[in-house]
């Protein structure tokens, strides 16, 4: 059974508190939008995935307590508090996306004379609740079509070993995972060997999370230090790098965790294709390049201590990018849920298709 790091049912939502996995388990209510701007900011929850989701949804828990009737005042609401998540942790688009979604669907039940206060409330509760099977449907979908793109470079039944960084799985998601729902669909077709993860400095999103999903899959996996894998590569015979997105733009250049840039030119030298696992929802077609993605930067502590204990040396300055942009020229494919697309066919292909939350 996959890990559940998102719990809803109507006017209650909690999320698993993944700033103390893997040691502890321990699920925090969500109240409303104050609560998930704090638990996303914090970085309690994670993944860009998972953050649209518990954002939207402590705005779905607050509407559900406020007794407002007045469809204007609603929408005003709405809009405000939207744009408030928006801002907890900007790199990531699928929140600004669905944010946006959302205030035009407020704006059409508004300006809707036929719609009553209640309906439009119902209904744009409604919305928001979809958005969690909707995921769980686009992973599946996500990682066939990525299992399917690697095998198809191989000849025979050949085993394969797939490296990842960071954490792209059901603690990022609401279930399944991207770049993690590739690795468990190549392991339930019994073509995977092994997998590596990194540890993922300086938050240990690879260590932490993505280690305790892969021994909870029970998939045969072995974690290394980010420095390791040039050594890795050389070693190690890696059939493909996957990696998840927070902000891809209509190049394709794309915003991951910070070290994902180094490993696609890692990967470039040693033969191995690069590939990013990422809904439609995180490509950002307003985005002519990565040159314009806002990069978050973390506080230095992160670096400079492990919980309590300091690790850095008393004075020293620190820069600490949560995220880097890998230019498209070293990205073999793009993974999503309609199908893998070469950076260059992005422009083409994506606007075909519906934003996931974009019809009524």
């Amino acid at each position: 059974m996959s890990l559940e790091s998102i719990r809803y049912k109507r006017g209650n939502l909690e999320i698993l508190d993944q700033l103390l996995l893997p040691l502890q388990t321990r699920y925090v209510k969500v109240q409303g939008v104050e609560d998930g701007w704090k638990v996303i900011n914090k970085m309690q929850v994670r993944g860009a995935p998972a953050i649209a989701i518990v954002g939207c949804l402590s705005l779905a828990v607050e509407l559900l307590k406020d007794e407002m009737d007045d469809k204007k005042v609603m929408r005003q609401e709405i809009e405000g508090k939207l744009n408030y998540l928006v801002s907890a942790r900007p790199t990531a688009v699928n929140i600004k996306l669905a944010a946006d979604e959302l205030i035009n669907l407020a704006n059409t039940l508004s300006a809707d004379d036929n719609v009553s206060s209640s309906e439009f409330k119902d209904r744009f509760i409604a919305r928001i609740e979809s958005m969690l099977a909707k995921d769980i449907e686009d992973n599946k979908a996500i990682g066939k079509f990525g299992s399917e793109a690697i095998l198809s470079r191989l000849e025979g039944d050949r085993q394969v070993r797939i490296l990842t960084h960071c954490n792209t799985g059901s603690l990022a998601t609401a279930g399944y995972g991207t770049a993690l729902g590739v690795i468990r669909s190549l392991h339930g077709s019994k073509r995977l060997e092994h997998v590596y993860c990194t540890e993922t400095r300086p938050y240990n999103q690879g260590a932490r999370l993505t280690a305790y999903e892969l021994v909870h899959e029970k998939i045969p996996a072995t974690l290394i230090v980010d420095s390791m894998v040039s050594a890795l590569m050389h070693t190690r015979n890696i059939t493909a790098v996957v990696v998840g997105a927070d902000r891809v733009a209509s190049n394709g250049d794309t915003a991951n965790k910070i070290g994902t840039y180094q490993i696609a030119i890692v990967a470039r030298h040693h033969d191995v294709p690069f590939y990013v696992a990422a809904p439609l929802s995180s490509i950002d077609m307003s985005l002519t390049s990565g040159d314009r993605i806002k990069i978050e930067e973390r506080p230095d502590r992160e670096m400079t201590h492990i919980g309590e204990h300091r690790i850095a040396a008393p004075g020293i300055n620190c820069w600490n990018p949560s995220f880097d942009v890998t230019p498209a020229n070293l990205i073999t494919g793009i993974i999503t849920e309609k199908g893998v697309f070469t950076p260059s066919r992005l422009k083409d292909e994506i606007p075909k298709y519906h934003s996931p939350i974009a019809s009524s």
